[in-house]
């Protein structure tokens, strides 16, 4: 969308292009993280999104099968998608995603002489925007680490992932759960907790799905409770919202800018060809790692598998929409 706006009116009207794709999702989900804070804090049930949080996870299941049909159709891509399944399975670290995406991407590049030699063009860099986009980096890490502020480093952590993905936005699933669920983080009083509960990020991720506009909306959802879960007021889960949503979407727009001159050129080179093989591939594996630890938290029920294999059905085999498999959820929780 940004790179659309781009070429059609330069740097001004993609960023007013992300804008007006982004906003109404990302109130949207501000407010759904609003709402689902003021509930816990009053100690009421969110037993209705039951049904949501495994067909979230029916979702993720069906992007890896989508992401794998299109892009694995090698022995190696196989391999390489297993490999990367395994490895972030197991090795629960952030650093875990962006490092499996350079192996895979290496070792198909090694591949590039089954790729057609074409003409290279010359390569014309401009450094400004990737300037731009690694000092915003590195001034908000410095930042959020001199002044504890958690809207700065909810700032810095989601631009960091958005910095480090390749893909769609069911590919930065399992990197946000993560930094938000996994990863414990000290508060005040010394005790350490995650920045959202499992039930949480699942319930936040079904109701996104539910939603035009960007998957990346997500952010807004997770930045508001996470603002939430230090006792902060509702105008600070708000700040909370606006800061992590600019984060997931900066560095995008930032390298958008910067790849937008040179990526044809680029194509031209046979081993950065040969490496989108590895990369797809190992996109298929992350998001297939992230399913299933996206399932772990839930109870090992009948209803939760057969919800989430029945959602992942009817997105493989019908045209039923998500915005009319969401409600209908949210519906079944209310009156079961």
């Amino acid at each position: 969308i940004c790179a659309i706006g781009y070429k059609l009116g330069g740097a001004q009207l993609a960023y007013l292009t992300l804008l007006i794709w982004a906003m109404p999702s990302v109130m949207i989900m501000t407010a759904a993280g609003i709402l689902i804070g003021n509930l816990e804090s009053k100690d009421l049930s969110l037993d209705f999104t039951r049904f949501i949080q495994p067909m979230a996870v029916g979702f993720v299941f069906y992007a890896a099968f989508s992401i794998g049909t299109k892009s694995v159709v090698t022995k190696s891509g196989i391999g390489l998608m297993v490999f990367a399944a395994v490895a972030a399975y197991f090795i629960q670290s952030p650093i875990v995603f962006p490092a499996t995406l350079l192996v895979a991407g290496a070792l198909t590049a090694i591949k590039y002489k089954a790729h057609p030699k074409e003409e290279k063009k010359p390569i014309n860099l401009r450094w400004n925007n990737f300037f731009l986009w690694a000092g915003v980096l590195i001034l908000a890490a410095a930042i959020g680490g001199l002044t504890k502020s958690l809207p700065i480093r909810l700032f810095e952590n989601f631009y960091r992932n958005g910095s480090l993905i390749f893909g769609g936005g069911q590919v930065l699933t399992p990197m946000l759960y993560t930094e938000f669920v996994q990863y414990l983080k000290p508060v005040a009083d010394g005790v350490a907790k995650p920045y959202v509960t499992s039930e949480e990020f699942l319930s936040g991720l079904a109701l996104t799905q539910s939603l035009p506009g960007p998957l990346f909306s997500f952010s807004a959802f997770l930045g508001s409770l996470a603002m939430h879960s230090r006792d902060y007021g509702v105008v600070a889960q708000v700040t909370g919202a606006i800061f992590s949503a600019a984060g997931i979407f900066l560095p995008g727009t930032f390298l958008i800018f910067f790849m937008i001159r040179v990526y044809e050129s680029l194509k031209m080179y046979r081993p950065i060809r040969a490496s989108l093989e590895g990369i797809s591939a190992a996109n298929a594996g992350l998001v297939t790692a992230g399913a299933i630890l996206l399932f772990q938290p839930l109870d090992l029920s009948a209803l939760n598998i057969s919800t989430t294999i029945i959602t992942f059905l009817l997105l493989a085999f019908t045209r039923i929409p998500s915005w009319v498999m969401i409600p209908c959820g949210l519906l079944l929780g209310f009156l079961i």
